[in-house]
């Protein structure tokens, strides 16, 4: 039998292509659907990972203190430096690990994001205070510079100034492990 209707002479329609729309459609929503289920990344990564440290000279952030030099992150020791600020929750809730890595030996710096002096030392006080130096970052430059997308973040630093991890967001107690790797692989 042919595929021409006997009447008209026109070519019958294939019984498969009446439901390529619906099957197109609702391949459609499945892909919608897998988008809106499986959010996308929002963690943006440093592209100065494997690069040295950018230059800076931060003033100290609170009065007695040093300051903070990118220099002193090439003094040959490697070094955790932590982007945190007083108003900052989830720099609150990793001030104990940060406190008790320092109590292992790791040389903490940290770079204080538009804060005030009383604010600061207020979270010093309730929080602990494991920074050898702060640096105030008033105008928020030093940490565009390292491509920190907030707070709190932190670095590993090499003896030679080069940042080789970047850790986005609080450290937990479940994290120390790693930072500790991430030194211990920078020379620590």
């Amino acid at each position: 039998m042919s595929d021409m209707s006997s009447e008209t002479g026109s070519p019958k329609p294939r019984r498969w292509a009446i439901w390529l729309p619906l099957v197109l459609f609702l391949g459609f929503v499945a892909l919608v659907l897998v988008g809106m289920l499986r959010p996308a990344d929002r963690n943006v990564a440093s592209a100065l990972v494997g690069k040295p440290m950018p230059q800076f000279n931060l003033p100290p952030a609170l009065p007695g203190r040093p300051g903070l030099d990118s220099k002193v992150l090439a003094n040959g020791k490697p070094h955790l430096v932590n982007i945190f600020a007083s108003w900052c929750v989830p720099c609150r809730v990793e001030a104990p690990q940060l406190g008790a890595l320092a109590k292992a030996g790791v040389p903490i710096e940290g770079i204080s994001v538009r804060d005030s002096t009383e604010a600061l030392q207020g979270f010093l006080d309730q929080n602990g205070d494991p920074y050898q130096r702060i640096g105030a970052d008033d105008d928020g430059q030093v940490q565009l510079a390292l491509g920190s997308s907030g707070v709190p973040e932190t670095y590993v630093i090499d003896g030679k100034g080069k940042i080789v991890y970047q850790h986005i967001g609080e450290i937990r107690p479940d994290q120390l492990g790693l930072i500790l790797d991430k030194l211990k692989e920078a020379g620590l």
